[in-house]
């Protein structure tokens, strides 16, 4: 004989009880149900209070609309005319009826029992990963995978190799959950080695947004005036860091966009916002009012104190996009020159006042193919003569 269901206000007291600490034999007492009951519900629910139901979704179809789309079906309406019936879509019965037959001929095949039983099967969670259930498939991209292929490529290539077999088929996605979601038990933690970036966790992405409010009062370079970017009027600039090792130390660099000049920002102490305002003004300073045009910068936080360096300059600065670079490339190029005299991973804070002035000379009084093979020295004087 089946066991008389148990009250749910009853099992309510038992579980506030068993998640307040008490014993699963005192808790039973307390509820008034047998202790072998509390035990038996215990050992069911994996040793937790099973979570309530969900709520039915109306957007779902329940088992009275399916029982109207198979009356419907067997009195030979369209499935339009049964959508219009039931006040849904008639891409939903369609798919609906697509999805629940077994022959051609739907509208003798199509079962409400069937298609409810049906439904209710795939929507349980958590599902069986794919990679864990089918093991031919898992061989195959764990030997990709040692091969060091991308999840992208395996995931095209087995679309190719297997055209008629979709169980062989994977997202790539599907492949990087199983190598950093461990719990879902398909693919070798070891083989995350063999992907390109080597991480063992994945980095989640910094949402736009996100990245936008760690400055106030940014102006986009969206905004920026139209001149600035075919490099036709001078005095407009581009800067950022270049940051030594575990980005203790930097320097500031500063290139004009439209003769390449260059000028660096002496930052021995600290490169925070303050200390790169103060560099940067005393730089400025130094210019002619013709060539205080406007400043183009990455969206750091050293440059957190970019109003005030406006207010005192005249100059407006204009933030870049997130992962952009692009948008600043005679910076980018210049900086990938001075790495020639500032190698990655060393200390910048050694280097003095007078050797940044050095390196800034020869590098201003380099000929650039750009330039006609003049120096951005020579097309600054030039622009300033006139």
């Amino acid at each position: 004989m089946p066991r008389r269901p148990i009250d749910a206000s009853v099992m309510e007291v038992f579980w506030r009880l068993r998640g307040a600490g008490v014993s699963y034999p005192v808790a039973a007492d307390r509820a008034g149900i047998a202790r072998k009951t509390g035990h038996r519900a215990l050992v069911a629910a994996g040793g937790v209070r099973p979570r309530p139901p969900r709520p039915r979704s109306g957007r779902l179809l329940c088992f009275a609309e399916r029982e109207e789309i198979a009356l419907g079906l067997a009195a030979g309406l369209s499935p339009a005319a049964i959508a219009r019936g039931l006040g849904r879509h008639r891409s939903t019965i369609t798919r609906e009826i697509a999805r629940h037959r077994r022959a051609h001929d739907a509208r003798l095949d199509y079962r409400a029992s069937r298609a409810q039983w049906r439904a209710e099967h795939n929507a349980r969670r958590p599902k069986p990963a794919k990679l864990v259930v089918n093991i031919e498939l898992r061989e195959r991209v764990q030997a990709m995978l040692g091969d060091r292929w991308s999840p992208e490529q395996i995931a095209a290539t087995l679309k190719a190799e297997f055209p008629g077999r979709a169980e062989m088929w994977v997202s790539h996605e599907t492949i990087y959950q199983s190598l950093y979601v461990q719990s879902r038990g398909a693919l070798r933690r070891e083989l995350t080695a063999c992907l390109r970036t080597g991480r063992a966790i994945r980095r989640p992405k910094r949402r736009t947004d996100e990245r936008r409010g760690r400055i106030p009062d940014m102006i986009m370079i969206s905004e920026r005036p139209p001149e600035v970017a075919d490099r036709a009027v001078p005095g407009h600039w581009e800067g950022d860091l270049i940051t030594g090792k575990n980005n203790a130390s930097a320097i500031g660099t500063l290139v004009e966009r439209a003769t390449r000049y260059l000028m660096l920002l002496h930052l021995p102490g600290d490169h925070g916002a303050e200390a790169v305002r103060d560099a940067m003004l005393a730089a400025i300073a130094t210019l002619p009012d013709k060539m205080r045009g406007s400043l183009t910068w990455d969206q750091g936080v050293e440059m957190s104190r970019h109003t005030e360096i406006t207010l005192a300059s005249t100059m407006p600065i204009y933030f870049c996009d997130p992962h952009s670079p692009w948008q600043r490339g005679t910076n980018e190029n210049t900086n990938g020159l001075l790495r020639q005299y500032f190698p990655k991973s060393t200390d910048l804070s050694v280097h003095t006042r007078e050797h940044l002035d050095f390196v800034a000379h020869q590098l201003n009084t380099r000929p650039r193919k750009t330039l006609g093979w003049q120096t951005p020295a020579q097309r600054l004087n030039q622009l300033l003569l006139h």
